[in-house]
């Protein structure tokens, strides 16, 4: 019999629609054959799941089930695709664990860790990584013009240190934009970075693991037509994407090598992806690590799948299966 897979997508931020369109992705990707899918839709307390013939069903929160046709029907797997809260975070994946239901990605630890993008580059950092000089503002505190100035330097980036998608971010050149820039980044999230900027050549790299193999994908380079990698270079085309990266074979090994160190430090599940900066002399530095990346057909993931040679039916099969 089939296995029933809940493609959860959606969520709490202004990821929403990013969300959705990975869903659609994933749901393409998944092999058909072997699998029966649905999408599942959250946005706060309003869980729904989409029917084939264009209706909607309520989730039971207390077992993840819906009814059609009067029978209860309860999923087998979660595929996580929510890029935000409450799935990228961990508060989804502690009601999985505690419903007993398997999913594709990073537990709760490791989803919670790299959901923050300071305490993960923090902790990333006492393993020997490198990272910007950053500082960390939560909700209620603030910081002076000057002490920006003298600690981080101009440009700088400010940014919630929660969330995705690039909402909420500034490249900050002058005094005058940097608290408009805070001010942004917390109608965003209730944590805020400021964070140096370094100037470079941008990689990022995917990796997943099973119980039986270990696939680190070839890396792209991010070449943005705008000020930095923003939404619209995200989204709508405003940006040149090469894969594989155009680098050395030995700086493609090196970034290959410590995103599969990176994944293992965190002990993260299902498909990651690390975003680098290699400056002069051919430093790599952690930006972030995305333990629910983007899944539409023309995000990084499918595009280094493609590079690889891999298909990525198989690897859809690859992350179901590894959880039974």
């Amino acid at each position: 019999m089939k296995r029933t897979i809940a493609i959860v997508a959606g969520g709490d931020t202004s990821e929403f629609h990013v969300s959705l369109r990975s869903a659609q992705g994933i749901y393409s990707f998944i092999d058909k054959e072997k699998y029966r899918q649905y999408i599942v839709e959250m946005q706060g307390l309003r869980w729904e799941v989409q029917l084939s013939d264009g209706t909607k069903a309520a989730v039971d929160r207390n077992d993840f089930s819906f009814m059609q046709g009067g029978q209860k029907n309860r999923f087998d797997f979660a595929y996580i695709t929510i890029h935000g809260t409450p799935g990228e975070d961990g508060r989804l994946q502690g009601y999985f664990d505690m419903l007993k239901i398997p999913y594709s990605c990073s537990g709760v630890l490791a989803a919670a860790i790299t959901y923050n993008k300071f305490a993960c580059n923090q902790y990333l950092k006492a393993f020997g990584i490198r990272v910007a000089e950053s500082l960390l503002l939560r909700c209620g505190q603030s910081v002076s013009d000057e002490d920006v100035l003298r600690n981080i330097g101009l440009p700088c980036f400010i940014k919630p240190s929660l969330g995705g998608s690039s909402f909420g971010v500034t490249k900050v050149k002058t005094k005058e934009q940097i608290q408009p820039a805070i001010n942004k980044a917390f109608e965003e999230a209730d944590e805020v970075l400021v964070e140096a900027f370094m100037e470079g050549t941008e990689l990022t790299c995917g990796c997943y693991k099973t119980k039986e193999k270990s696939v680190v994908f070839p890396p792209t380079e991010v070449v943005t037509h705008n000020e930095f990698f923003d939404y619209d270079a995200k989204y709508n085309g405003q940006v040149d994407e090469i894969t594989p990266a155009r680098i050395s074979e030995e700086l493609t090994h090196r970034i290959q090598k410590l995103t599969s160190a990176i994944y293992d430090i965190l002990g993260c599940s299902g498909i990651i992806r690390v975003d680098y900066i290699v400056t002069e002399g051919e430093k790599i530095n952690l930006l972030e690590v995305n333990t629910t990346p983007g899944m539409t057909a023309t995000s990084f993931i499918p595009q280094q799948v493609r590079a690889a040679g891999l298909d990525i039916k198989n690897i859809m099969t690859d992350i179901i299966e590894n959880q039974f």
